[in-house]
């Protein structure tokens, strides 16, 4: 019996020992495993997956949460591997990391806790900032957002409520606070402050310019404040050149600085600041807009002023159109810094205001105002005919009117008149006038056969005009009167003239017969 005891036992020995090789040898002697760095945080966290012990060349993909997020990873020779994953978006909690291999798994857990980011994470005070929370709770509400200042936490946004993944988003405006970092926390009925991964804000020196574009020429004024007590070697940049160096600031950490914007092409240019303890890099970056400007050498004048226009602020090396009102005056090129100069002759214009314009093809870029002179010519005099003479023995007369030259800065030209009664208007002018011309260049005028005056009085006035349509005063109306006597008593005289010709004629031939038939 005993020995049939031993039997048994030798047997099920044996059988024992046959069924192990179809047992895998590694699952009983080392284990797979995944280890997680770190193993906790908020979503948006880089999480290093550590796999060993697997087979060598291996492929293995790694899910969150029953998601797949790497897939077709290699197992090194060792039999490991290092993936990194970022954490997705959800509430609090812990959550499977599972690697498979296929014919081997691992898992790891990791806990989520709620965290918060901010948008952007330096500025002057006043800086919008975006914060967003991950991992709260569930549609967690009545959360706060708090920001650290002067020693303790002050609350900022109120009422916050996290989405079904534990997500949030808000916005405050940084408040006065000192330079450097503050740190901004939250805190919800379910998610406690001292459980979220808070986030800073780090206030830096500001900057402050008070106009954003001009022209060449002009005062800039910049401002500084939140600088170190004290700060020397402050320098101010216009697109990377210093324009203003040695600055210090006061006490409190506050300056001011001018400077003139210098000659460049037109367009936006970056001013920062750097200090012996301030980063440009820690500054907001302002921006200046240069436009395009012109000065006149003449702001006013007459017809003919030569004119000079500076161009500054202008497109580099490019072709500028001059016009003057709407006529093209010239066309000239810029120099690489935007800038030229060009002249000519100011046209033929009314009195009064006209653009001068400076621009690319038919756009304008900028224009100034040049302002015609407004300055009425003198009176001339009149000449001849004299007032009150007469001309021509009956009429169809084509006198030829002369009166004095007058002198003007635009140049003059003449108007006149001829009319039969000397009613003038309240401008001076004859209102009815039987011969007119204006834009007369000399001083006389001699009418054609088809204007020829007939027998009778007339007036004639003359007006001083000139190029930039300036009317002076019209001269007093001086009289002729043309034919000596009416036309009857001339064919009268005429007729006496003619029959006392005869009748002399008659006598003479009558005393002649009387002395020859006395003979």
């Amino acid at each position: 019996m005993r020995l049939l005891s031993r039997v048994l036992f030798i047997l099920v020995v044996c059988l024992i020992a046959l069924a192990l090789p179809a047992v895998p040898v590694r699952a009983e002697c080392v284990p797979y495993d995944i280890e997680l760095s770190p193993e906790s945080g908020p979503p948006g966290t880089e999480v290093e997956v550590y796999g060993h012990d697997f087979e060598a060349n291996e492929f293995v993909d790694i899910r969150y949460d029953g998601v797949l997020v790497s897939e077709g990873t290699e197992t090194g020779p060792s039999g490991d591997f290092r993936i990194i994953i970022r954490i997705p978006e959800g509430c609090s909690g812990h959550y499977q990391v599972h690697a498979d291999v296929g014919h081997a798994e691992a898992d790891a857990y990791f806990a989520v806790k709620p965290g918060l980011t901010v948008s952007p994470e330096t500025g002057p005070l006043g800086t919008n900032v975006t914060v967003k929370g991950g991992g709260f709770a569930e549609n967690e509400e009545g959360i706060e957002v708090m920001y650290y200042l002067n020693g303790s936490y002050d609350t900022i946004e109120r009422n916050v409520v996290a989405n079904a993944q534990g997500s949030w988003e808000t916005n405050f405006q940084v408040p006065p606070s000192g330079r450097g970092e503050h740190k901004v926390d939250a805190q919800g009925p379910e998610s406690k402050y001292y459980e979220v991964q808070d986030a800073s804000f780090r206030v830096t020196a500001d900057v402050g310019i008070d106009k954003s574009s001009g022209i060449v020429g002009d005062t800039i004024t910049m401002t500084g404040s939140r600088f170190a007590v004290n700060e020397k070697g402050i320098t101010i940049l216009f697109d990377g050149e210093p324009m203003v160096t040695g600055i210090t600031a006061s006490p409190e950490g506050e300056w001011q600085a001018s400077f003139e914007v210098t000659e460049m092409p037109t367009g936006s240019y970056s001013m920062t600041v750097e200090g012996e303890q301030t980063k440009k890099e820690d500054l907001r970056e302002l921006a200046f807009k240069i436009e395009p400007d012109i000065v006149l050498s003449h702001t006013e004048g007459h017809v003919g002023t030569n004119l000079t226009i500076a161009g500054h602020g202008f497109a580099a090396s490019e072709d500028v159109n001059i016009t003057y009102d709407t006529g093209q005056m010239a066309i000239t090129e810029t120099n690489d810094r935007g800038s030229f100069d060009v002249s000519f002759l100011v046209p033929e214009s009314k009195y009064g205001e006209h653009t001068v314009a400076a621009g690319y093809g038919t756009g304008n870029a900028a224009n100034a105002i040049f302002t015609m002179e407004s300055d009425s010519p003198p009176r001339p005099t009149l000449i001849s005919p004299a007032n009150r003479s007469r001309l021509g023995l009956m009429g169809n007369v084509t006198p030829t009117l002369q009166w004095s030259g007058v002198s003007d800065d635009s140049g003059v030209r003449y108007s006149l008149q001829i009319a039969t009664s000397d009613t003038v208007t309240g401008t001076g002018e004859l209102p009815d006038p039987i011969f007119s011309a204006t834009g007369l260049v000399g001083t006389n005028c001699t009418l054609e056969e088809t204007e020829a005056l007939s027998q009778g009085t007339y007036y004639w006035i003359v007006q001083a005009v000139d190029r930039a349509e300036n009317e002076g005063d019209w001269t007093t109306a001086y009289s002729f009167r043309v034919g000596l006597l009416p036309r009857w008593a001339f064919i009268a005289i005429i007729v006496a003239i003619v029959l006392m010709i005869a009748a002399l004629i008659r006598a003479l031939v009558r005393r002649r017969t009387i002395y020859y038939d006395r003979w």
